[in-house]
């Protein structure tokens, strides 16, 4: 993928949303990612019961490291079908400023959404996690582990379902407990209440 100049601080306020043509379901992705907008938005998905399966045995697919990466993150926010405010928000951050995403332009940010947010609404968010693991490396899963946990507390503390997510997302990142239980107890201390 070609990428573009980087998007200054105007643009990252909101211009990945007038880049997108159309009332897709990416539409209503970015719809969310702008500053301002309220309420939560109902993705359309396959539901899937199967267990997934680790990375090692997972066959290859067509996405790359960047590709994957965002997939973790994307399924992350929607794995219930729903996008809240507080998880665009965690997306936006996610991706947003990190690179190769900061290179990428309006246009690329939207390529790259409409494709994820096709495989998530027909694979289901734990089988695309299964495929975007199966392209990165060991230091990237760890990565994209602890961004999932980021985003998935962005709302408050994690519900039970939450944590099978994760415990499954671990499992199919191939990742030592050591290290997940560490990711999550920074979490505990990074969203912990001034009160």
């Amino acid at each position: 993928m070609a990428h573009g100049p980087s998007r200054d601080s105007a643009e990252h306020a909101g211009g990945w949303a007038g880049a997108l043509q159309g009332e897709d379901l990416a539409h209503q992705v970015r719809r969310h990612l702008e500053w301002g907008f309220q309420g939560e938005t109902v993705l359309p998905m396959t539901a899937t019961e199967s267990t997934p399966t680790p990375v090692h045995t997972t066959m290859t697919t067509s996405l790359s490291a960047a590709d994957g990466f965002a997939a973790i993150a994307l399924a992350a926010v929607c794995w219930d079908g729903v996008m809240s405010m507080a998880g665009s928000r965690a997306l936006r951050h996610a991706l947003d400023y990190r690179e190769p995403f900061r290179q990428y332009s309006d246009s690329e940010m939207v390529q790259l959404l409409n494709g994820l947010l096709a495989r998530l609404r027909t694979q289901g968010a734990q089988h695309l996690m299964v495929d975007a693991a199966s392209v990165l490396t060991p230091s990237q899963r760890g990565t994209a582990f602890a961004v999932a946990a980021e985003i998935m507390r962005s709302d408050g503390d994690l519900q039970e379902d939450e944590h099978n997510i994760l415990s499954n997302l671990a499992a199919v990142l191939n990742l030592e407990e050591s290290l997940t239980r560490d990711i999550l107890q920074i979490m505990d201390v990074l969203h912990g209440n001034l009160e």
